[in-house]
This record gives C-alpha cells, sequence and structure tokens, in this order.
C-alpha cells in the first residue's frame, strides 16, 4: 500500500487513535449497546409491523398506494 496516499493516512490516524485510547473504548461500547437497544430490543416492543397487520400478504404496495391517494384526496 502506498503509504503516502490519502485513504492510508486517514486510516493510520483513526488505527492510531482507537489502538491509543482508553475511555473512549469504553465510551464507543457504550454507545453500541445503546444503538443495539434502540435498534433491535425497543423495535420489537414498540414498533408493530404494521403492514402486516393491515394488508394482505402481496399486497402490501398496493395498500400503500391506496392510503397515499385516499389521504391525499379532499
Amino acid at each position: 500500500m502506498n503509504k503516502q496516499g490519502f485513504l492510508y493516512k486517514v486510516f493510520d490516524l483513526y488505527y492510531d487513535g482507537f489502538r491509543s485510547m482508553r475511555l473512549g473504548r469504553t465510551l464507543w461500547a457504550i454507545i453500541l449497546i445503546k444503538l443495539f437497544i434502540m435498534f433491535a430490543i425497543l423495535k420489537v416492543f414498540f414498533f408493530p409491523d404494521f403492514l402486516k397487520q393491515h394488508a394482505p400478504e402481496g399486497g402490501e404496495s398496493d395498500y400503500v398506494a391506496t392510503e397515499l391517494i385516499d389521504r391525499a384526496s379532499p
């Protein structure tokens, strides 16, 4: 790899930064855990699959199109 290239310099900057930090690793772990909780666990309990409950199987696009047209017309 060309050590003078821009991508190498960017990679080296981040690699060296993450290798030497201690508190930052803990903070990144907390951030990743929070993201996992928000997107994996909360989605299951608080955001049900609306289309699966209201649209027939295979007709999801027709259901969405009908709803958009009905709501847009006065």
